[in-house]
C-alpha cells in the first residue's frame, strides 16, 4: 500500500471498529477473536483482505451482516466514493 492510501485505510478500520463496537462489545471481541484464530489477523489487516472481515462478519452477525455494510459505507460518506474503498466494499458486498 502507498502513502497515498494510508489515510483511506485509517478511515475506513475506524468507522468498521466504530460500528461494531457500537452494536455490542461481545460480538465486537468475537469477531476480534476469530479475525486472529482463523486468518492470524486484526481488523487493520483486513483493508488488504476484505474476503477476511466479510466471512467473520456473517458468521458473527447473519442476517444483520448487508445493514452492518450499509452502516459503515453510510459513516463513511465521501470517502466512499475513492477507488480504494470501492474496490473494498466490491468485495463486502459480493
Amino acid at each position: 500500500m502507498d502513502s497515498h492510501s494510508e489515510p483511506y485505510k485509517l478511515a475506513l478500520i475506524s468507522y468498521v471498529e466504530l460500528v461494531l463496537m457500537r452494536r455490542g462489545n461481545a460480538n465486537y471481541h468475537l469477531v476480534m477473536a476469530k479475525l486472529g484464530s482463523l486468518y492470524g489477523c486484526k481488523i487493520s489487516d483486513c483493508y488488504e483482505h476484505p474476503e477476511y472481515l466479510k466471512t467473520v462478519l456473517k458468521d458473527v452477525y447473519k442476517e444483520e451482516y448487508a445493514a452492518l455494510v450499509s452502516q459503515i459505507k453510510s459513516y463513511l460518506g465521501e470517502l466512499a466514493n475513492v477507488k480504494e474503498i470501492i474496490d473494498f466494499f466490491k468485495i463486502m458486498e459480493s
